[in-house]
């Protein structure tokens, strides 16, 4: 690895969720970890199976600090796959926001992987604002670990 891949110290801010979700402080129905990244099940699903892929360490996003999105890249590989993998998704969405401008909700850089099925193609239906059914995130969750 060269001085430039390095990725800096792992730090977390005390008032992040996504840093208290890392560090096991908040629950989240995790399914992948690395070294270096965490995903796990968006409580506020736009689609079944919409996960979050994040740095372990903090990071507010893609454009501070360094290597973030290449340090996340390999567990969005794998979650992308999985997803499609365990859930027969048709396809995958990735979206990542950087700043207020752009969307950004939560000041941790993360990663959305959306599964998308051929009943609700396109980008016009990625995001649906009412979240997921009852109960759905728990059965997720449960497909996902049947194939571990």
């Amino acid at each position: 690895m060269t001085p430039f891949e390095m990725p800096e110290p792992q730090h977390s801010d005390p008032n992040c969720i996504f840093c208290k979700i890392v560090s096991g402080e908040l629950p989240a129905r995790r399914i992948y970890e690395d070294d270096r990244a965490v995903a796990f099940l968006d409580i506020a699903a736009w689609h079944r199976g919409h996960s979050l892929v994040v740095p372990r360490r903090h990071v507010s996003d893609v454009t501070t600090g360094t290597g973030s999105l290449s340090e996340i890249a390999p567990a969005v590989d794998a979650v992308a796959k999985l997803l499609k993998q365990r859930l027969a998704a048709d396809g995958i969405n990735l979206l990542l926001s950087a700043g207020d401008a752009a969307g950004q909700e939560v000041f941790h850089t993360h990663m959305h992987v959306v599964p998308r099925y051929a009943d609700e193609p396109g980008l016009r239906l990625l995001i649906n604002p009412d979240g997921p059914p009852d109960g759905e995130l728990e059965s997720v969750y449960r497909q996902i670990q049947a194939g571990a």
